[in-house]
């Protein structure tokens, strides 16, 4: 009988990814020629260099693919209300923003409402990190609902840094998804399981068009600043509901190392800018795709290095907890990590320099070329 309770599990979870790439790949094909003609597109020019407008409807159809879907199955439970509502919020202000180009400061006022909604509305806030500090159990307390705000704003923001190339984002957030499916199914978490496979098969339907591939050298769709919102809250959202949860529990100090890369970037990024006394949104060439680009790596080749990358550092943090490292030993692994990109990365065309001669020693230095982006 329990056999036959796993088989339904698994069956559920696959039925569920697969409609979730189904829906949003029809989507995508009903959206974007209705995308071409009200203007929802991202045209060429300046650091971009797709040769025709581009429509940015991949993140409006993960939204639509999955927040009605997630409210019917869900019958009203608050938690998911909420995650709805505030991904509403998100989804508009991004479809605006797409279409009308807002100012920075109402993008963010909508993100730190959207946090809000899932903490008032939905009752999904972090409430304790751990024995990070050496301690039983560090509780924040009053500090909960501030720090849950900061922490969906910053996610929000490092997937939207990091959407600079084709596929790069979703692939990112497509390992972040997968990372937290393996937690959860580890914690026997099989609500969070199933709702995280149809997010896996929705990313999955959009990549399907946003990835460069043999026989597509450009991406036919972007995800847009709806979609790297809505992806931001939705990864947010999950790891809150992973790790606060008493009755499946997962060690909060792994949340990080499963969505390391665009955090880590974001973060040695605005921390650079704000040293060169820039704006910490302003745009340039210092990512760590630029960096791997100006190697000499392709569009596809820094998805797939990145990709890999992040499942390695997920699976390494994930043994390393089922190993019983002490909880203080991740904060002090991630800092170093950040605190060694940071150092590395400081000079970008030494960084690029380093690796090129790493993977390719003796060759020279390749032209360096702008990539195809959905970011300005």
């Amino acid at each position: 009988m329990v056999g036959d309770g796993v088989e339904i599990e698994w069956l559920k979870a696959a039925a569920g990814m697969a409609g979730g790439f189904a829906v949003v790949s029809v989507l995508i094909w009903l959206l974007n020629p209705l995308a071409r003609r009200i203007g929802l597109v991202d045209h060429p020019g300046g650091r971009k260099d797709h040769h025709s407008p581009t429509p940015v409807t991949g993140g409006l159809a993960i939204a639509l693919g999955t927040i009605i879907p997630g409210l019917i199955i869900a019958e009203a439970e608050p938690a998911v209300v909420g995650l709805g509502l505030a991904a509403l919020v998100l989804t508009i202000v991004g479809v605006l923003d797409d279409l009308f180009d807002l100012r920075w400061y109402v993008r963010l006022v909508a993100q730190v409402a959207a946090a809000a909604i899932i903490v008032v509305v939905g009752g999904v806030k972090v409430a304790y990190i751990g024995p990070v500090l050496g301690l039983h159990e560090t509780a924040l307390n009053e500090l909960s609902v501030p720090f849950t705000i900061l922490a969906t704003v910053g996610l929000i923001n490092a997937l939207n840094m990091i959407d600079g190339i084709d596929g790069l984002a979703g692939a990112m957030a497509l390992c972040a998804l997968a990372m937290l499916g393996a937690a959860s199914i580890y914690a026997g978490n099989l609500e969070l399981t199933n709702g995280l496979a149809v997010m896996i098969g929705a990313v999955g339907g959009f990549l399907a068009f946003n990835m460069r591939t043999p026989w597509r050298r450009r991406a036919a769709v972007f995800l847009g600043n709806s979609g790297s919102a809505y992806l931001g809250l939705v990864m947010a959202w999950c790891a809150f509901r992973l790790t606060q949860n008493p009755g499946h529990p997962v060690s909060p100090v792994l949340a990080p190392f499963l969505i390391a890369p665009p955090v880590i970037d974001c973060l040695v990024l605005m921390f650079r800018r704000l040293l060169h006394r820039k704006s910490p949104f302003a745009a340039d060439r210092t990512h760590i795709h630029h960096l791997l680009l100006d190697a000499g790596f392709s569009v596809t080749g820094v998805v797939l290095a990145l990709s890999v990358f992040s499942l390695l550092l997920g699976l390494a943090a994930g043994l390393a907890r089922l190993a019983d490292v002490p909880p203080p030993a991740f904060v002090v692994a991630y800092i170093a990590i950040t605190v060694g990109y940071f150092f590395w990365s400081m000079k970008p065309a030494r960084a690029a320099a380093m690796l090129r001669q790493l993977l390719r020693p003796g060759r020279a230095a390749p032209t360096v070329a702008e990539p195809s982006s959905s970011e300005a």
